[in-house]
């Protein structure tokens, strides 16, 4: 079963890796780096302050902080523990697929996915009763871990579980937020 979910895996890997054309290379080199999307961090950062307002304010980007350390943090556990080979590394996959970028860390699963989730699914469960457009911010991370693929560094599994991770966190960091927000309501009314 395990042998067959790989397989599975790797054919499907093959097949999102070959969809990419040469002319829209440079696109996902761009979107794939973390620095392209400092604008939209200090978005997220202003987001933050405007609707909750001092105080409360330093605690939500606090614990968004948390959240994506925490994340990165078991992301390279998990990586450096499991030691699967990135598909670039894999000489098998060399003449099947398009290799755009050559990291030499491991693959599964992928920081890319879940920091990013990490990041948005916070600032969704955050900001959704402010403003329904944060969904929107969802479209970040699907770009950007679909750039892990067209790149050739990323399994689908990586992205998935990554994905997966990543809300796993974000929830569990938004939930201890709102209570730390509670008590703080709590203590500075007499």
């Amino acid at each position: 079963m395990l042998e067959t979910l790989k397989n599975w895996d790797r054919e499907i890997f093959i097949f999102l890796n070959s969809l990419g054309v040469e002319k829209y290379d440079e696109f996902w080199i761009f979107v794939t780096q973390i620095n392209t999307w400092i604008p939209l961090f200090i978005l997220f950062a202003f987001l933050i302050v405007y609707y909750y307002r001092g105080r409360k304010g330093l605690i939500v980007i606090f614990f968004l902080l948390v959240a994506v350390g925490v994340t990165m943090l078991f992301t390279s556990g998990v990586k450096g523990y499991i030691a699967r080979l990135r598909p670039n590394n894999v000489e098998a996959l060399g003449e099947l697929i398009r290799i755009l970028q050559k990291p030499t860390s491991y693959s599964f699963f992928s920081g890319h996915a879940s920091s990013s989730f990490s990041i948005t699914t916070f600032m969704v469960l955050s900001l959704q009763k402010y403003t329904k457009w944060i969904y929107l911010s969802y479209l970040w991370p699907l770009i950007f871990v679909l750039s892990r693929i067209f790149v050739g560094v990323h399994y689908p599994s990586d992205i998935l579980v990554g994905a997966l991770v990543g809300t796993g966190f974000a929830f569990l960091f938004h939930y201890i937020c709102q209570k730390t927000l509670q008590g703080e309501l709590l203590t500075n009314n007499p």
